[in-house]
């Protein structure tokens, strides 16, 4: 047997554990008023600060804190076209206030500790009108382990970077940033180089998701086993979908995604109020998801990073 078809094999047990292995929640359901399907498909992310799988020395090393209940940290829709229009990443602030389903007014991260996934899923939903297909989150330590495992991701940080309340800093330069580097680059939010706090913060994790599509999708992963095994042996631990989702949905989403180092994914933010990112700016914001619904181009004015 030759050694190709030896490393063929190897990749195609490998996809098939991932697939059957993923952790999978009833993330997305029906329910009277859920918006009606409309252009596209949309991609629910989440980043939850669950410590999970950390033990004490890694909460010390990572500086997760205590995060006093469960929430999601970073939430993104992503939506993919059916037309040729780009791609969209748009962040959702996790102070953005909004109703929350059987629990009145709240920010948009308790949801997930309010009712989990369904609960946070139906708050986006009937907040912006776009109806949600699929569903992806990743816990903290998940996040270092799929970083760790494509063997860290390049990026180019423009300013050194000094998280004032854990001490942690993130040197400038053009850098490859381990695991651990990564999910204090994407968690920091009080340092100079982030005066906008979390609108800042919400960016650089769209120029992270970016660079880490970019680096899974490159022939320098794909094509290499050494790489490409780890990285999909990774995602059973790593990663929770929706009961309906499998492997290839997410290889689609990565593949979408890796344009946003080059400008052919559209990032942007939910428009807000104000710079505390606590409400709406409903006439813009109505605009944006409009336009998603309908596959038509986001507004340049719409677009902010």
């Amino acid at each position: 047997m030759s050694v190709f078809l030896v490393l063929l094999l190897a990749l195609v047990a490998a996809w098939v554990y991932v697939d059957f292995s993923l952790d999978r929640v009833e993330a997305v359901n029906d329910y009277e008023g859920r918006p009606v399907a409309a252009s596209g498909t949309n991609w629910l992310i989440v980043g939850s600060d669950s410590r999970e799988g950390l033990d004490p020395e890694d909460q010390q090393r990572l500086s997760t804190g205590d995060s006093g209940g469960r929430v999601a940290d970073t939430i993104m829709v992503a939506h993919l076209p059916d037309n040729d229009t780009r791609p969209t990443l748009m962040s959702v602030p996790r102070d953005l206030r909004l109703d929350i389903p059987g629990h009145g007014s709240g920010r948009v991260n308790s949801a997930y500790s309010l009712g989990g996934a369904p609960t946070l899923v139906r708050s986006v939903e009937l907040a912006t009108g776009l109806r949600i297909d699929h569903y992806a989150e990743i816990g903290l330590a998940g996040f270092e382990d799929i970083v760790d495992a494509i063997g860290g991701v390049e990026m180019n940080i423009e300013s050194d970077m000094h998280d004032t309340r854990t001490g942690r800093t993130v040197e400038a330069g053009q850098r490859k940033l381990s695991g651990e580097e990564a999910l204090h680059f994407v968690r920091m939010r009080h340092s100079d180089a982030t005066p906008r706090s979390d609108l800042d913060r919400v960016a650089n994790q769209r120029r992270f998701i970016g660079a880490l599509a970019d680096q899974a999708a490159s022939p320098a992963t794909v094509l290499n086993p050494f790489r490409l095994v780890p990285l999909l042996s990774a995602g059973p631990d790593a990663l929770t979908v929706d009961d309906s989702d499998r492997l290839h949905h997410l290889v689609r989403l990565a593949w979408s995604m890796r344009g946003i180092s080059d400008g052919s994914v559209v990032t942007t933010t939910v428009p807000v109020a104000s710079a505390a990112a606590s409400a709406m700016d409903e006439a813009r914001a109505q605009q944006l998801f409009d336009a998603l619904r309908a596959d038509q181009p986001v507004p340049e004015e719409l677009v902010f990073e």
